[in-house]
């Protein structure tokens, strides 16, 4: 991350093409942007990453414990939720893109996820005083009246304000390189990685603060300190205001002219659509790690030390160390390798770098299935806590974060780079959107195979008694789909043709 290295070539302006200050005022590229804006907005991602984590994580112990929903209803609850927290953001970068702009977008969507956090913060505060723990009447461990109708109000406000937050905030990173300058758009490349590797550092504090916050002390200041550390996101972000390129919504005297223009854009969009569509099984496979992955882990020895035991939500911390790990991996060693073998300054193409990490993921959920069949055989021969180390699921966590590393940055580049300019926001909305879809996805998987397993009195694939369930079986059905999903990619990939080629060395 140096800006030494983006001197102006001899001849060339110093202001940025179609770029403004804060003041309005044609952007200056010595003045403005750069990575010196860019960290101000990585900063603001690790605080909203740790605010929607901090949620997310552990959102399947509180249904299941102080709202007391069966695990087949929290998993499916938690999945539509997540899928539209991740549809949402094409509703925001809407927004974005053609009425307020990406910087005042991202302060009303900070001011809208402190609202719904503060809301939920007060509806925790009636929770169930028997968590997780059973009770001879179940009566005396109810939600308290209108709870569940109170949280899930303020659960989707904030999915409304993450759904305009995201891809505004990630969009306007993007924006403080400019294309047209060699060295900013090489360094724009390596922003998409240090911009994950933040992501997962929020990810990760709220992994090993928040859940332990919320299963050991109070929910009540788990989702409390999420809404702190916004408005500490929002402060950040605007102290950097001075810094940043804005680009300012299109406008066009002509409304035939617009509309023409607009026709134009939205057929460049169709050739993305395959690479969409075959990305949706890596996604469903992405949205087991906080909901089954968290059941599997409550069930097995998580002990450190005789005082002390680990949350089973804050197992995901795996992934974060992985992804944290390997992307200064990626970006120092093996982007430096590849480029020598291939004279591209990425390395290489972002459709082989989301190939490569749905092979990762395929391989990990292979990892899960025949994790899981082992845990089964030992839970069958156990009573109460299972005579397992949790540090069997370190291996799938891990592969995961890895799949991440090449999937979900190349992807981010992809969408973003792959639109039409003024419409950048709507990109990574369409990115996002993957994953929302896939969500629902797994949420759908989930209902119709809890009911069609429990036709005839048998036990459901996610009985609530997971050692009597199967979800070693419902992993090996991911493992198809991931497999089949991977084949139609590479297909579609090898015809895909580039917006703009990158440049060969």
């Amino acid at each position: 991350m140096d800006d030494g290295a983006l001197l102006l070539p001899h001849g060339s302006s110093d202001v940025v093409d179609g770029a403004v200050d804060y003041a309005g005022r044609p952007a200056s590229r010595s003045a403005t942007g750069r990575w010196i804006s860019a960290v101000f907005i990585i900063w603001v991602e690790i605080g909203e990453r740790f605010t929607y984590y901090g949620v997310a994580n552990n959102l399947i112990s509180y249904l299941t414990g102080p709202l007391r929903e069966s695990t087949a209803t929290a998993a499916a609850a938690v999945n539509v939720w997540s899928g539209v927290a991740s549809m949402l953001p094409l509703l925001g970068a809407l927004i974005a893109d053609t009425c307020f702009g990406r910087y005042w977008t991202i302060v009303g969507a900070s001011l809208l996820y402190m609202l719904g956090l503060s809301l939920m913060t007060l509806s925790s505060l009636h929770s169930s005083p028997c968590g997780e723990a059973a009770t001879a009447d179940p009566a005396d461990c109810a939600p308290a009246p209108g709870q569940a109708v109170s949280f899930y109000a303020s659960l989707y406000l904030m999915a409304l304000a993450q759904g305009c937050h995201k891809p505004s905030v990630q969009a306007f990173g993007a924006d403080q390189f400019d294309d047209d300058h060699p060295a900013e758009r090489a360094a724009k490349s390596s922003f998409f990685n240090w911009w994950y590797f933040g992501f997962n550092v929020g990810v990760l504090v709220a992994n090993l603060l928040l859940t332990y916050i919320q299963d050991y002390v109070s929910w009540a200041l788990g989702f409390g300190i999420p809404c702190l550390a916004m408005a500490a996101a929002l402060l950040l972000f605007l102290l950097g205001t001075k810094t940043y390129r804005l680009y300012p919504v299109q406008t066009n005297s002509s409304t035939k002219s617009l509309s023409d223009g607009r026709r134009g854009d939205l057929k460049r969009l169709l050739p993305l659509v395959p690479i969409w569509a075959t990305s949706l099984p890596y996604a469903v496979v992405f949205s087991q790690t906080p909901t089954l992955f968290t059941k599997q882990g409550a069930t097995l020895d998580r002990r450190l030390g005789p005082n002390f035991e680990l949350p089973a939500a804050s197992l995901q911390v795996c992934s974060s160390f992985a992804i944290i790990t390997f992307v200064v991996v990626y970006d120092r060693l093996l982007v430096p390798l590849a480029r020598r073998l291939t004279n591209r300054p990425s390395g290489i193409t972002m459709l082989q770098r989301i190939g490569a990490g749905m092979f990762i993921s395929l391989v990990s959920i292979v990892v899960s299935a025949l994790v899981e069949t082992k845990r089964l055989e030992v839970a069958r021969e156990s009573n109460g806590v299972l005579p397992m180390s949790v540090w069997w699921l370190v291996p799938q966590y891990s592969l995961f974060g890895v799949a991440d590393v090449f999937t979900m940055i190349g992807l981010q580049e992809f969408f973003y780079d792959q639109v039409p300019e003024a419409y950048r926001s709507l990109g990574l909305g369409l990115y996002l959107s993957i994953f929302g879809v896939g969500s629902m996805l797994s949420g759908g998987l989930v209902s119709v195979i809890d009911k069609i397993s429990k036709r005839g009195g048998g036990d459901s694939w996610f009985a609530d008694d997971i050692n009597r369930g199967h979800f070693d079986y419902f992993y090996w059905l991911l493992a198809g789909l991931s497999a089949v999903g991977l084949v139609l990619f590479w297909y579609f990939a090898k015809a895909y043709v580039y917006k703009r080629k990158e440049v060969v060395n």
